[in-house]
């Protein structure tokens, strides 16, 4: 069986002929209703299935994700801010401290950026009796992506919100991450699907909190507004807001100026009308994305630039925040 059929089968049901292509998923509230249900050959089994009462999967996802001390979500709920950039930037912050173990989780199933940023695209994962096994990108870092599982990077993941909420059990039920210090879990924009089934699947194992990043512009606040809201109500705490293209930083001049001006007071005035901690602001610097393209840590090439600075104060604070403070 190949990895990409095995990601796609549910964990309870097995089918004995092919999804089509724009299936529910036989998970589904809508599982043999919706109109793609319609002649397939499934649609018998899939309509006569009863609620199931409790995840029978949950004490095998308690039992892997008991070796993973820190879980940490990066949320947004708009896209383009940088998630998947900080995110990076963050895994790799985590393990300049060569003591700690740090895994990456890339949930953003419809358009997976981390393999490119961590310069690892085009690696396969690897699978044996203890599950799969994590893309190293450095001795202590290891990703997990659904880019690993592709058969080409410009493949489309066309999937209804079933098949993306059993990848994301997989993730968390399949995936050997060993003893793990940190877990950093980037996910798309947006409060459905994917965020709804890691805090589902990963609630009862401990989530440290969430990381929310926005832009200054109150057309971003206006979406990550929403996101703290989704946190308060799945009972996910909020370790901070980032606030990123805080103005652009000159590689030359050190000057700064603002590109998206914060018109409503920005990521700081936000997190204090939220109640929740603002853990700073990161400058734009062209040398990110240049470091995201080439899959480079953007930490270890600019360790003097401003964006270095203010990103590592940022991680001091979240590590203070999940009880992990740096050792002097």
């Amino acid at each position: 069986m190949s990895t990409m059929t095995q990601v796609v089968e549910t964990a309870d049901i097995r089918l004995p002929e092919p999804e089509p292509e724009h299936c529910p998923g036989p998970e589904s509230e809508q599982a043999g209703k919706d109109a793609a249900c319609e002649g397939c050959p499934n649609q018998a089994i899939c309509a006569s299935q009863t609620p199931r009462g409790p995840d029978p999967d949950m004490p095998e996802i308690k039992n892997r994700m008991a070796g993973v001390k820190h879980k940490i979500l990066v949320l947004s709920g708009k896209g383009g801010v940088g998630k998947s950039t900080f995110t990076t930037m963050l895994g790799w912050a985590f393990a300049h401290d060569t003591t700690k173990e740090v895994g990456i989780m890339d949930l953003d199933i419809c358009g997976p950026s981390i393999p490119t940023m961590t310069g690892s695209e085009g690696e396969k994962i690897h699978v044996s009796n203890s599950g799969w096994s994590p893309v190293y990108v450095a001795d202590n870092l290891g990703v997990m992506s659904i880019g690993f599982l592709l058969p080409n990077e410009d493949e489309a993941v066309i999937w209804r919100g079933a098949k993306k909420s059993g990848l994301v059990k997989q993730f968390v039920k399949d995936v050997d991450w060993g003893d793990v210090d940190f877990l950093v879990v980037d996910t798309p924009p947006g409060t459905s699907d994917e965020h709804l089934s890691v805090n589902q699947y990963m609630k009862e194992c401990g989530i440290d909190g969430a990381v929310i990043v926005t832009t200054p512009q109150e057309v971003a606040l206006l979406d990550v507004r929403k996101e703290i809201n989704f946190c308060k109500k799945a009972g996910i705490r909020v370790l901070g807001v980032v606030e990123n293209m805080a103005g652009f930083v000159c590689p030359n001049c050190k000057g700064e100026s603002f590109v998206f001006a914060p018109t409503t007071g920005g990521g700081r005035a936000l997190a204090a009308d939220s109640g929740v901690p603002f853990l700073g602001s990161v400058p734009l610097d062209p040398r990110i994305g240049r470091s995201c393209d080439y899959g480079e840590s953007f930490l270890d090439e600019y360790p003097d630039s401003p964006a270095s600075t203010a990103i590592l104060d940022i991680i001091k604070s979240i590590r203070v925040a999940v009880g992990e403070p740096l050792e002097e």
